[in-house]
């Protein structure tokens, strides 16, 4: 479990970020990254550290803005940021010891999503990241934009 758990919150994560549509997706997730680059700065016991690691994090969050590359990256370097806590920082999480470990399990797998191009799993062989038509009306969206 303590390897399968992350895995699948790193699954569901993706499967509900595909629920948002694009272009808002990919700066959605750009600003997930942003946060996620300042997680630890909260008492995560690396010292001036934590803050060149989120203004790294935070530059990349800006270039993900327009760039699932750069959200991908990001991810990615929050998941080295994650095993150097699990070794020799603290948690992400402070009441649990190993929440560090599983974040840099989590996290490439939504690191490979976003190097993928961040596309809906029901969408993969279509080459769009439009909503389902049952999604869209479900969520009141109204009706697909023209594919002109």
């Amino acid at each position: 479990m303590r390897y399968l758990v992350p895995v699948l919150i790193g699954l569901l994560y993706v499967v509900l970020m595909s629920l948002v549509p694009e272009p808002h997706r990919r700066r959605l997730n750009a600003v997930m990254v942003a946060g996620a680059g300042a997680a630890y700065l909260g008492g995560g016991g690396l010292g001036g550290w934590e803050f060149a690691f989120t203004a790294v994090a935070t530059w990349v969050a800006y270039r993900g803005l327009d760039s699932w590359t750069f959200v991908g990256v990001g991810w990615l370097l929050h998941t080295a940021w994650d095993v150097v806590h699990h070794l020799k920082g603290h948690p992400i999480v402070p009441f649990a010891h190993d929440s560090s470990f599983g974040c840099a399990l989590c996290d490439p797998v939504i690191a490979l999503w976003c190097l993928r191009g961040g596309r809906a799993p029901w969408n993969r062989g279509q080459g769009t990241d439009e909503f389902p038509a049952a999604a869209r009306s479900a969520l009141g969206t109204g009706t697909a934009p023209s594919k002109e």
